[in-house]
Parts: structure tokens; C-alpha cells; sequence
């Protein structure tokens, strides 16, 4: 979508036959016919492919070297009119002194020639027989029978608009300050590596971890290319592994050991990427660190269109998508929540915990937080006092729901009904209580609040808030009612993730006795239960029927705090993480109100209580999020 800087990438493994290059070369120009056919913008491809990497000897013979000129000449020719930027490996012989380089090629030109950095010479490897650093080449120039004066060095920038490509090769990753580290501070947000990685076991898991690592550490995508199995095998196997990851996320891998050619592409989000440094204060001071100047390399795509838009985007971005990573994820939320509420239980000596239960969600995940956390300290459930408050909304469902969890657990379990209080408070204000409005639901939740309150107190407890950041994101919450509390245990948890950590604990041994009522609250609609019950006595107020899908509002809220992005890129986002679900006009409905909530409810989230910061995105007045309450949203609505 234009204006949106996305670029399709590819990495590419050839088929090869060791000193072949007519061969070499048949197979390259394939692999860049289908990149293009793919609408990738760059195509990286293994180290030395041109000659192949296992020349051993081979690669002193001049007739090699002299061959390898040649072949990178027709790979010129063959790039006229792709508009695609090519990365191929060739050894370069520049007098007395050979060098592994990776050759950038754009419509019939060179661009730059970037030499290996770090060249190995120990167990498998002995590439220093052969081939020259390029440590020290900076401000160089190479002459070609074809070309000349072609930049030369390992401080090459190729740039077009916001994509800025970044080149080394194999070893240069595994070295303890990789050059494409100096590149990302001077800003490449693609870096391509040209690999001869062989296979021994377990070496993949290695290398995808280095990877992924040094895509999140440069806040880059990094697209690996390593050489296949049609390599020499004398003494080592390659296995032709490809990889494309994106600031520590691995977008796209292959299936090692193909016998074929192979290309894989993924999209970059290059704005998300750039979104990310100017964020990151340690990115941006790192800058000073780069021990050389950068030349930039400019080129002109003649167009940036990435065909269709394949990039997997997660409905849920908070929830992990793989089962085993979202338990584990549930268990570490768990241990955070219950680490923090532990340290503010022992700060304050209190050995009593206060909360309200409502047989929703939220409170129930507070609730299994507090009882691991007193199990911990070794407390008696009897000091965990949980109150039902019953009121005008309040449903069968929900308050069987509650009482049986509080009895189950062991609680000091007590019910006070708020009617009574409330009725007296309309009076008292001279409010109609046939009259359902904001007043009419308030007014029952500050009673609430205020008894909760009023108990601690009494009994030297803490009251612990149910609050979840979906709520505080979208002001869902009466200000100094539900909005209050001592110390708040949800308070960066996303409504989205609270149904499957209470679904983890369901599946818990320690909880096995409640795991009945817990699959019976994560059935239950969302709903404040404020509003008198329908004529059959089940709930008639349900928040996403008034507020929207949490799951949308999780989108915009990840999309809007953890990358800066602007409602028109979340609108394209969402349309096709939601494709679907929900049509475009009602994805921009909730969009809108949730942009228009989010501005407007700031001043609730500028007076929250202390909690736990659990994920990448949080809302804390004193840690993450800073932000004027008095903000206007219009410039965030124009265009929807």
C-alpha cells in the first residue's frame, strides 16, 4: 500500500555445482526470475555462490577468479529492467590479494562491493589460505574489465527512501561485534547476509538465534542466505538454510537439505522498524560508537509495489499464537503478578487482602493472583476477605460463579448487597432510580468501591483492583470506583490474554477443585452487570455490545502504544488480521472509538494506583506512558 513502507524481501539458495559458474549462474538468474515474479525488492544469496564456496584451492587458480569477473558481468546484463536489488557472492582478486565479497547489483551496475570482514581459520574453516580481510578497506574504489570506480568497503549504505540496505557476510554474524551492528546505528534497516554455514548438530538452533538476536538488537530485518547441499561434502554438509526475521521475530524459514532452488520472501514493516529507534534512547546514543563514516549508496526503484499482502498478522498480538509459548507466558505473568503483589504485601506488613468479586473475569484473576501469592508467603486463605456486592444488574450466573470460587478457595467470604445503599444515595443526590443512566451505574460502583475501602481499613488489609489494560485504555472504569484501588494486579494485562491465564489456571493441579467455575466465568459475556437484569433474569448489559470487541481494541491499543502507528496503518492492519471477522467499515467504527476513548479518559489513567508492569506495553503515568489529559484526538481521526 503506498506510503506505507512495506518491501518484500527474498533470500535464495541456488543450485550449484562446485567451479561451475555457467552452471552457478543458470541457476542464480532462475532464482532472481521467480524473486521478481514474487515482487521481492532484494534477493540475497549464499556466500561465494557465483564459484560455489568449496573451491578450496581453486580459489588461487586465476582462471577461477578470472571466470567469476565474467559471470558477475552477465549477472549485470541480466539485471537490467528487474528492478530488484541483487546480492551475490564472488570471490574479487584485486592484484596480489583475493577478498570473499558480496557484490550489490542494480540494473546493470554494480552499486558497491562489500569484502568479508572476519575470516574464519579454526576447526572446519580455513578460509585465511585464501582469501584477505577486509577489516581496513573503507574509502575504497575497484576498477572491473566492465565497470569502473565501484565503491569498495565494509561501510557501504545502499538507500531508497526508507529502505536502507546493509550487507556482510557469514563469519561477520558470529563475531562478538558484528559490522551490520555499525550499520544499523548508521542506518540500515535491512541487512542481508550472505552465508557457508555447514550443518552439524544442532548448529541451526544457533544460528536462527543469532539472528533473530541481532534483528532485535539492530532493530532491523535480517535476511540469511546460506549456501546448499550441492557444496563439496569432502569433509562438511551444507544444508542451504534461509531466513528472514524482522527486530527479533523470524518471519519466514525454509525446510534445509532442498534439492532444488529455492527462494523464500516475506514483508518488512520498514516503519515499524524505524518507529522502534526513535523510540529506543540507547539506539540513538549508540550512533556514537560507529568507527567509521558510512558512504551512502543511492538507487532508485522504479516502484515498491510488494504484490499481494501475505505477511501473517496476529488478531491477538499480546496472546502467543503457539500453545506451548502461551502457557509459559501465562506461568511467567503469573510470577510477576505475584512476585510484586508479594513485595507490596511485605513493605507494608498488612497480612490481610481485600477484593471485590464479581464472577467476571477480571476479579477472578485477581483473586487466583492474591491466593498464589499468600500460598507463597505462607499466609492463611482466611486473610484473603472476598466480598460479593450484589446490586441492581446482578445475574444468578455471576454470583453462583462467585460465591462457589471464594467457598472453594478457603476465603473469608462475605456478601453485602449495595441496593439499599444505593437506593439511599439517589435519594440523598435527588437522582431517579428509574432513570438508567451514567449517574445510576456510578453511583454503584463507588459503594462498592467505598466498602471494599472501608473493610481494609477495618481489618488492616490491602485492596487489590481487577482493573485490566484494555479497561484503562479505553476509560472503562468509574472514576474512583472500579478505577481505585491499593495495588492493582491486572493493571498491563490486555483483556484478550486475561481469558487464557485464567484458562491456565483452570488446567492448573493447584486449582483443579475450581476448574469447573473458572470454564464457567471465561463463558461468561463481559458486562459491568450495572444495569437492572433482563425480564429472564440473565444479563442485559454486555461492554463489547457498548465499547466494541476487545480483541479490536487489543489490536489498536498494541498497534497505537507499542509501535506508534498511525490509524490509517492499524485500519490496514487490522483489515487483514481481521479479514475474516469483520468488514472494513465496522473495524473503522471501533477504531474511531477507540481513538476518541483513548484521548479522552487520560485524566483516569494520570491518578491509577501502583501495579505491576507484566508486558511491552503498559499505561503507568510513571513509567510508560506520558501523555497531557486534556490532548485533543482530531488530528488521530482525520482520514477514517
Amino acid at each position: 500500500m503506498s506510503g506505507m513502507n512495506f518491501i518484500r524481501v527474498a533470500a535464495a539458495c541456488p543450485v550449484t555445482n562446485v567451479a561451475d559458474i555457467d552452471f552457478n549462474l543458470k541457476n542464480i538468474k532462475a532464482c532472481i526470475d521467480q524473486a521478481t515474479r514474487q515482487h521481492a525488492k532484494l534477493v540475497v544469496f549464499p556466500e561465494l555462490c557465483i564459484t560455489s564456496y568449496t573451491c578450496a584451492d581453486l580459489f588461487l587458480q586465476k582462471q577461477l577468479l578470472d571466470q567469476a569477473v565474467n559471470g558477475l558481468e552477465q549477472l549485470c546484463s541480466y539485471s537490467v529492467n528487474k528492478d530488484i536489488l541483487i546480492a551475490v557472492g564472488a570471490p574479487l582478486n584485486l592484484q596480489t590479494r583475493v577478498y570473499n565479497c558480496a557484490f550489490i547489483i542494480f540494473e546493470g551496475q554494480i552499486l558497491g562491493i562489500v569484502p568479508k570482514n572476519f575470516i574464519p581459520n579454526y576447526e572446519e574453516f580455513y578460509e585465511r589460505r585464501w582469501f584477505t580481510s577486509g577489516k581496513g578497506v573503507i574509502d575504497e574504489k575497484v576498477d572491473l574489465s566492465f565497470q569502473k570506480d565501484i565503491p569498495f568497503g565494509i561501510n557501504l549504505l545502499f538507500g531508497y527512501g526508507p529502505y536502507q540496505f546493509g550487507f556482510e557476510i557469514c563469519e561477520d554474524l558470529w563475531s562478538v561485534i558484528p559490522p551490520s551492528s555499525y550499520l544499523s546505528l548508521s542506518g540500515a534497516n535491512i541487512i542481508g547476509n550472505l552465508s557457508a554455514s555447514n550443518e552439524v548438530v544442532s548448529k541451526s538452533d544457533y544460528r536462527k538465534q543469532l539472528v533473530e538476536s541481532q534483528s532485535a538488537k539492530c532493530m532491523a530485518s535480517y535476511v540469511y542466505s546460506g549456501t546448499g547441499v550441492y557444496e563439496s561434502s569432502t569433509d562438511v554438509v551444507f544444508g542451504g538454510e534461509l531466513l528472514i526475521s524482522e527486530n527479533g521475530n523470524m518471519l519466514r524459514e525454509n525446510n534445509r537439505f532442498q534439492r532444488e532452488n529455492e527462494v523464500i520472501t516475506s514483508i518488512i514493516d520498514t516503519d515499524r522498524l524505524n518507529l522502534q529507534r526513535i523510540k529506543n534512547i540507547s539506539f540513538r546514543e549508540a550512533t556514537s560508537i560507529v568507527p567509521w563514516k558510512i558512504r551512502h549508496i543511492p538507487f532508485t526503484f522504479k516502484h515498491d509495489d510488494y504484490g499481494v499482502f501475505d505477511r501473517e498478522i496476529p488478531k491477538h498480538p499480546f496472546v502467543p499464537a503457539n500453545e506451548v509459548m502461551r502457557e509459559q507466558r501465562c506461568r511467567e505473568i503469573f510470577n510477576i503478578q505475584t512476585a510484586a503483589l508479594a513485595k507490596r504485601m511485605g513493605h507494608t506488613g498488612l497480612k490481610k487482602a481485600v477484593i471485590g468479586i464479581s464472577g467476571g473475569l477480571d476479579s477472578t484473576l485477581a483473586l487466583l493472583v492474591i491466593v498464589k501469592t499468600m500460598d507463597m508467603l505462607k499466609i492463611a486463605r482466611e486473610n484473603i476477605i472476598t466480598v460479593t456486592l450484589p446490586g441492581f444488574g446482578t445475574t444468578d450466573r455471576t454470583y453462583n460463579n462467585a460465591v462457589e470460587l471464594c467457598k472453594s478457595l478457603g476465603t473469608d467470604f462475605r456478601e453485602i448487597s449495595i441496593v439499599a445503599a444505593a437506593l439511599q444515595h439517589f435519594k440523598d443526590i435527588g437522582h431517579d432510580p428509574d432513570i438508567h443512566d451514567v449517574t445510576y451505574e456510578n453511583v454503584q460502583a463507588r459503594e462498592r468501591t467505598q466498602i471494599l475501602m472501608d473493610i481494609a481499613n477495618k481489618e488492616g488489609g490491602l485492596v487489590i483492583g481487577t482493573g485490566d489494560l484494555s479497561e484503562l485504555a479505553l476509560g472503562w472504569s468509574t472514576y474512583n470506583g472500579d478505577h481505585m484501588s491499593m495495588y492493582a494486579v491486572n493493571c498491563s494485562v490486555p483483556k484478550t490474554l486475561v481469558r487464557y491465564l485464567v484458562g491456565s489456571a483452570a488446567q492448573d493441579e493447584s486449582f483443579e477443585d475450581i476448574s469447573k467455575i473458572l470454564l464457567d466465568v471465561l463463558d461468561t459475556p463481559v458486562t459491568p452487570e450495572l444495569l437492572p437484569k433482563d425480564g429472564d433474569g440473565k444479563i442485559a448489559q454486555k461492554t463489547e455490545d457498548i465499547v466494541g470487541p476487545y480483541e479490536l481494541h487489543d489490536f489498536f491499543l498494541y498497534y497505537f502504544i507499542r509501535n506508534e502507528f498511525t490509524p490509517d496503518r492499524i485500519l490496514f492492519l487490522a483489515k487483514a488480521a481481521f479479514k475474516d471477522h469483520y468488514d472494513e467499515k465496522t473495524i473503522a467504527k471501533w477504531l474511531k472509538v477507540f481513538i476518541r476513548r483513548f484521548f479522552t479518559q487520560q485524566f483516569k489513567r494520570s491518578a491509577i494506583p501502583d501495579g505491576p508492569k507484566v508486558g511491552t506495553v503498559s499505561l503507568s503515568p510513571r513509567g510508560d506512558w506520558r501523555m497531557p489529559s486534556d490532548a485533543s484526538f482530531n488530528l488521530w481521526l482525520k482520514g477514517l
